[in-house]
């Protein structure tokens, strides 16, 4: 007997998922555990393996396609079953953006949605083109008005693409002006309107609510890393893992919160919940936004340690291979942009934190010691804080022992 197979929620935050690919077509037997296909979440590509058994019938989200948590993503059957019970009862996927690449007769049309996205070719007719198609001849680099759509009515279909074989000598590109739901653009304005990944719906979503949902208020302080930098050195010289000045604000910020536990804390509703780990988030920039993975019991845990589980999950995120345990349980976040030479910047709390800590870049400026002006190395620091959970006095007093942790490193190690 046929079954749904439904698009699963592979995450605490996924509401609808992409099928970044297909592993078995329409006839192909598929075992219980098989690879079925590889879905795009707000947060990772994940593997999807079959629960069931049967031959694959049908295909309800195509690669490249976006639907709904627990909506159609396939139907496994015995070869030849009727399944029309199962998609006109069994709330079916919504209908595909891009074609089918299975028999003629289950091909569906065009949705009128698609029709209203395209643009007019270089002769002035209206060119029908899927999205998929659309992108990846824009990352092919190929004049899209220079292919022949084998899709119904003469659409573009991703093959097209697959398949197109430039002229020796093609015509550059005319721009093509897209005049799109956001408003009526100025005459002759060329622009283009690039679809919303799920990973970038999510950060929207969820940072709109933390910045519109949480009063957010701001300190700034200025850390001497003189002393710092003098220890990353003498540890770097002599040790096999060379440490960074973001695993040094790691470890800082994990020595502080066990002894500033209302900073460790989340707002729940009627509750205030006092987190007993110190699990910290560590914000990574993508390509498609920001992913947080998660140094747990960072309190507990040597430089080298911190430095080699930073490593990996900067290099899992940036591959989207972050698994949902690496990325869950956060109880205060840093974001670090230092790196890209940014001195000072505020960031917006990462739910269901009280706080996040803003890092810029450690700058040379002349500062007064011992009333003598000498060249000087400082950080700037600022706490993003939750008011319903932290008051200023209390982010303050967490910033101090930051601050003092840095400028005394070997507090570290207390």
């Amino acid at each position: 007997m046929a079954e749904v197979v439904n698009m699963p929620r592979l995450s605490d935050t996924m509401e609808e998922g992409t099928v970044a690919k297909w592993h078995k077509q329409i006839g192909d037997k598929v075992e219980e555990g098989d690879l079925l296909a590889e879905i795009e979440t707000d947060k990772a590509t994940m593997e999807f393996e079959a629960f069931q058994e049967g031959v694959l019938l049908h295909i309800g989200v195509e690669e490249g396609n976006t639907a709904p948590v627990d909506s159609i993503l396939a139907i496994l059957g015995e070869k030849g079953e009727d399944i029309s019970a199962l998609l006109n009862g069994g709330g079916s996927a919504p209908a595909p953006k891009e074609e089918k690449e299975s028999a003629p007769e289950e091909a569906a049309p065009a949705p009128v949605a698609e029709e209203k996205a395209e643009a007019p070719s270089a002769n002035g007719d209206r060119l029908k083109a899927s999205p998929l198609a659309k992108k990846l001849a824009e990352d092919k680099g190929i004049d899209i008005n220079q292919v022949k759509g084998s899709g119904e009515g003469g659409r573009i279909v991703k093959r097209d693409i697959d398949n197109y074989q430039a002229p020796s000598s093609a015509p550059a590109a005319a721009p093509q002006v897209n005049m799109g739901s956001a408003g009526a653009a100025p005459a002759g304005m060329a622009y283009d309107e690039l679809p919303v990944s799920q990973m970038r719906k999510t950060i929207a979503r969820r940072l709109s609510e933390s910045k519109f949902s949480a009063p957010h208020f701001y300190l700034t302080l200025d850390i001497d890393m003189d002393q710092a930098i003098e220890a990353r050195k003498s540890i770097n010289a002599v040790a096999e893992t060379k440490i960074s000045f973001n695993d040094f604000v790691i470890k800082a910020a994990a020595v502080a919160l066990k002894q500033h536990p209302v900073i460790n804390s989340s707002w729940d509703g009627d509750v205030i919940r006092r987190n007993h780990d110190i699990n910290i988030g560590m914000a990574v920039a993508v390509d498609e936004g920001l992913l947080v993975p998660v140094i747990r019991h960072a309190d507990q845990k040597g430089l080298a340690t911190i430095n080699r589980e930073a490593k990996e999950f900067a290099g899992k995120a940036r591959d989207k291979k972050l698994q949902p345990q690496e990325w869950e349980g956060n109880t205060f976040t840093i974001s670090n942009l230092g790196m890209f030479g940014i001195e000072e910047f505020t960031a917006i709390i990462n739910s269901p934190d009280a706080c996040i800590l803003a890092v810029g870049g450690i700058k040379q400026v002349p500062v007064v010691k011992n009333g003598e002006v000498v060249p000087g190395n400082v950080m700037k620091v600022t706490l993003s804080c939750d008011h319903r959970v932290v008051d200023g006095a209390s982010g303050a007093a967490f910033l101090q022992t930051f601050k003092g942790i840095l400028e005394s490193p070997l507090n570290m190690l207390l």
